[in-house]
């Protein structure tokens, strides 16, 4: 979760960053033409930021998908654990359950023999 979060702050950190610098080219005290300069800069930047940004959405999505991986593998591996353990506990009960009703049945059957 908080490799999310990283990933979230650091795109608006860098979204912020550059509404932030274009504002103060915008409302700088500068001639046109050096504003027009420093604007023809920035967007020259930009394929770089977004190409900054594309990579750290990809390595966040990267991470994520691995965590949502090895948590779907423990949750599917404590499955085969609960089904296995649920199977083995059904087993030993149907035994004891035959114990018992083999155990009656002789019992019952010597119960109805009247020494003679």
């Amino acid at each position: 979760m908080s490799n999310n979060r990283s990933g979230v702050f650091f795109g608006g950190l860098m979204l912020g960053a550059t509404i932030g610098a274009l504002t103060g080219l915008l409302a700088a005290p500068r001639t046109g033409r050096e504003t027009r300069q420093l604007l023809k800069k920035s967007a020259n930047a930009l394929p770089e930021l977004a190409e900054d940004l594309s990579t750290s959405v990809q390595i966040q999505a990267d991470r994520l998908s691995t965590n949502a991986r090895s948590n779907w593998d423990e949750t599917l591996e404590r499955l085969r654990l609960a089904i296995a353990a649920g199977v083995d506990a059904s087993q030993r009960s149907n035994q004891v359950l035959k114990r018992q009703n083999s155990d009656e049945k002789s019992d019952s059957g010597l119960q109805h023999i009247e020494p003679s």
